[in-house]
């Protein structure tokens, strides 16, 4: 008998190398099960099986391909091109979208302990819900391009109102970015590669282009939770104004808040005043999306985008997070 074995020669009544092997194997094996994963060939076997009659069969399939995470997606995604059962393909697309959600999930915790300062790569998690091959570099390219339609307008020397009046003209009417009003309440309006590519959005959305624009000018604004309305502000120690991105970057001061709170017969507390973080910004970001899809009636979408809010909120403020 002669053959190859990692490497391995094996010749014709060579018994030590024979065990040595057999032990190699087994080691393999095991090491496989500890790591949860299984070799390319043995992967398609058990892909193979989801259409299986027996229902006992398939379950456990499913569970094994489960407990192999993202690594068992693009087999998934061959064995959907090569079937014609419909029931198979609906039961694939099943597995791919858990699969695909429980890693979002673990990527949006990760960013959230992470300490969640990379808004794009935030909003770039929440976009992957809808649309899960889409990379992050295409967002940041878009957002770079932008950027530099702003540079090429912006200068140094001039007043901030005036800085942001040029931003506004390169945003507003130059690449004619504007509030979504006709379908408010559409889940696109969330997603930041949507809006980016129809420049239409929620106030939230064209708050978060127009402020990773401003950051990359340098420019000191920020994002504020002000109640049924996301705004910005430019804040340094001596000066600050606020602007509404979903009002064509419309400048406005602190009295006008005061108003503005006055009419919702609400308190003036600080949060409706000062800068939020970007995690602030995200759980936002989800839950308009949450009030989207309830509005569309898909009730699992919204029990998904719950769960996925529960990801970047400590346990003590899920109380208040719906």
């Amino acid at each position: 008998m002669g053959g190859h074995a990692a490497g391995l020669i094996l010749e014709p009544g060579n018994s030590e190398t024979l065990i040595y092997c057999f032990a190699y194997i087994v080691t393999l094996k095991s090491f496989y099960t500890m790591q949860n994963l299984l070799p390319e060939n043995e992967i398609k076997a058990l892909v193979s099986l989801i259409a299986d009659d027996d229902p006992d069969i398939r379950d456990h399939v499913e569970e094994r391909i489960l407990s192999l995470g993202g690594s068992a997606i693009p087999f998934l995604e061959s064995e959907w091109e090569n079937t014609f059962s419909p029931d198979v393909q609906k039961r694939i697309e099943d597995l791919i979208h858990t699969l695909q959600f429980d890693r979002l999930k673990s990527d949006l915790t990760r960013w959230y302990l992470n300490g969640g300062e990379n808004l794009l790569e935030g909003m770039w998690l929440i976009a992957t819900y809808q649309y899960p091959d889409l990379e992050m570099e295409k967002l940041s390219r878009q957002i770079e391009q932008i950027y530099y339609e702003v540079w090429l307008e912006m200068r140094a020397d001039i007043h901030p109102y005036d800085q942001v009046k040029l931003m506004n003209g390169v945003m507003f009417r130059k690449l004619r970015f504007g509030a979504n009003t006709k379908n408010f309440h559409a889940p696109g309006n969330s997603m930041l590669n949507v809006v980016l590519e129809s420049r239409k959005g929620n106030p939230i959305a064209l708050c978060v282009v127009y402020l990773l624009v401003a950051r990359r000018m340098k420019l000191p604004v920020y994002g504020v939770n002000l109640p049924n309305l996301f705004i910005l502000t430019y804040k340094t120690e001596n000066r600050q104004f606020y602007i509404n991105v979903f009002n064509k970057g419309l400048i406005f001061s602190r009295p006008d808040i005061d108003n503005y709170l006055s009419n919702l017969n609400l308190q003036q507390l600080d949060i409706f005043y000062e800068p939020c973080s970007h995690v602030d910004i995200i759980r936002r970001v989800l839950r308009n999306l949450i009030v989207s899809f309830d509005k569309t009636g898909d009730a699992d979408k919204v029990e998904e985008v719950k769960a996925l809010l529960q990801c970047v909120s400590e346990p003590e403020d899920e109380a208040n997070l719906f």
